[in-house]
């Protein structure tokens, strides 16, 4: 089948007008990797190490529709109280944000930005914990629609429980 192409240039205008989201640039913004217990803690373990792991997403606006995004992942494994190892990555994003609704912009910029940056920070956290000495450590995916839900949730309970007793709360 041909493609028939638009009338006056109309695909182009179309191309221009649609929304858009574009990675200017990815990087490493701050990384620690941390063994304090080496060579001890290379050692083989009778037990699995408890691993906990923390998500946030902040994010700032450069220009009109330029934004940096944060994507930090913090995380340690410990038998017991002896710290194994521990990490702290925040992996960053600039990313051009264009023709999408203004009611749509902050969705975007915390779930659909940081998912991009995700498999590249995981990847880091992987490298960082096998080059410390332990098989990598890979993060399961994370759902940042949730996330983003249990944040707003959590900042609309904290208005709420922050407002001045005689002040309305809407």
């Amino acid at each position: 089948m041909a493609d028939i192409p638009a009338p006056n240039g109309a695909e182009g205008a179309a191309a221009e007008t649609g929304p858009s989201l574009n990675a200017l640039a990815q990087y490493a913004k701050d990384i620690s990797f941390e063994n304090p217990n080496a060579p001890r803690s290379l050692a083989p373990q009778e037990s699995a190490p408890q691993i906990s792991i923390q998500v946030n997403v902040n994010a700032k606006q450069l220009a009109d529709t330029d934004f940096e995004v944060d994507l930090s992942l913090e995380g340690n494994a410990k038998i017991g109280q002896e710290v194994m190892f521990a990490f702290d990555l925040t992996y960053s994003g600039v990313f051009r944000l264009r023709n999408i609704p203004a009611d749509h912009v902050h969705q975007v910029v915390m779930i659909e930005c940081p998912r991009l940056l995700f498999p590249f920070a995981r990847q880091i956290v992987a490298e960082s914990v096998r080059n410390g000495g332990f098989p990598p450590l890979y993060i399961d995916p994370i759902d940042f629609v949730g996330l983003y839900r249990q944040r707003a949730e959590s900042e609309a309970a904290g208005q709420v429980a922050g407002a001045p007793a005689n002040q309305p709360v809407n």
